[in-house]
């Protein structure tokens, strides 16, 4: 008997729906809200928007934006500190992943003590955490309905993957309005990242028939829809579609976890400190092309969610022409960067490979790659 696991926050979708953020935070029991986000989302107004909403609501609201790209334990310790003397009993995050992240961890933290570190790896939180509501202000990170929390570790240069059942918020609200005010390179970069998690997943050993559904959505979604998003920011119909696929590929991703790229593309983010998107970019194609032999007719299901004809191909050739789309859509939103032009050297390839070899998201990569498969893999990356 085959049994399966799939994890879920309340979603609540559709253009406009940021309004029900105050009474969101009601149902799920806080009274004074833990507002976690960044400037650009703050400059662009949607935070003060949140607050409108959760004033409304007779709510009380901490704001706290002390946070970068690829935010950082020690910023994560500051988050906690705040939280710990706000009075805080609810965590909301308005924004991308980043802040998504940081909201997660300061819950952990918040409730179990310790340092992030404790918590590297799979279930390893014990304790219950506050009440979470995430309202996306991106649509790739997906980070509104994972299990998933992705923290720099500052003093081994790398990120950790912390992931647990207890990450998953309670309540996900994506409004496609909020996505509207990225930049075209920003839209690019999140929407790439949504498309790795859609491929990833899909080709995942834990994938599962709910899963699956999911994924090839996603992959659907994008390959239709990232080019127009990112050629008009304005194009709310994009905007809808994108933010649609960054929830699916997030709902799948999160059940099916992930694989090779986002192993190596968290440590190399973790030394460079590059936009997750544009390194998944610059490494996807390469493990499409490595794990093509594991599941050739996965590959060919991508190649057919992304509108290519593989009618009387055979398997193996329909798998090649997914690689073949992958590398045109990448080069089409302006990603097309090999990593050496985003500032990686050769020389740090002996412990980016160490590292990734131990990421929790190579254990359900469809190919056992090697250390040395890795090395030879961001070699082909550079």
């Amino acid at each position: 008997m085959n049994i399966s696991k799939f994890v879920a926050p309340e979603i609540i979708f559709g253009r406009g729906s940021l309004s029900q953020i105050g009474e969101s935070v009601v149902r799920i029991g806080a009274s004074k809200v833990f507002l976690v986000s960044d400037q650009d989302v703050i400059k662009a107004g949607w935070v003060d928007l949140a607050v409108h909403y959760l004033r409304a609501a007779g709510l009380e609201a901490e704001i706290f934006s002390a946070l970068t790209t690829n935010p950082k334990d020690f910023e994560v310790t500051e988050g906690v500190q705040r939280y710990l003397a706000s009075g805080c009993d609810g965590i909301v995050a308005v924004g991308g992943g980043s802040p998504t992240d940081v909201a997660k961890a300061i819950a952990i933290l918040a409730t179990n003590g310790g340092v992030l570190q404790d918590y590297e790896g799979i279930n390893r939180i014990s304790r219950p955490l506050p009440p979470m509501l995430i309202a996306p202000s991106t649509a790739g990170a997906g980070s509104e309905v994972s299990q998933f929390a992705i923290i720099v570790d500052t003093a081994r240069k790398l990120k950790m993957s912390i992931i647990s059942k207890s990450l998953v918020p309670d309540i996900a609200i994506v409004d496609p309005e909020v996505v509207k005010t990225m930049d075209a390179k920003l839209a690019a970069a999140t929407g790439l990242d949504a498309f790795t998690h859609g491929i990833e997943s899909y080709v995942s050993l834990a994938a599962t028939p709910l899963t699956d559904i999911h994924a090839l959505k996603a992959i659907q979604l994008i390959s239709r829809n990232l080019r127009l998003a990112v050629a008009d920011r304005q194009d709310m119909e994009a905007n809808t579609n994108m933010s649609m696929a960054s929830l699916t590929a997030g709902l799948a991703f999160s059940n099916a976890i992930l694989g090779a790229t986002h192993a190596m593309t968290h440590q190399v983010d973790g030394l460079i400190d590059q936009h997750h998107g544009e390194t998944n970019a610059s490494i996807l194609p390469h493990v499409m092309e490595f794990n093509l032999s594991a599941c050739p007719e996965r590959f060919r299901d991508i190649a057919e969610a992304m509108g290519e004809d593989v009618a009387g191909l055979s398997t193996v050739a329909a798998a090649e022409r997914a690689v073949a789309a992958v590398r045109q859509l990448i080069g089409d939103i302006g990603l097309a960067k090999g990593l050496g032009e985003i500032g990686l050297s050769e020389e740090f390839i002996p412990l980016l490979s160490e590292n990734a070899l131990k990421d929790a998201c190579l254990v359900t990569n469809p190919r056992r790659a090697s250390r040395e498969d890795l090395a030879e893999i961001f070699r082909k990356c550079l």
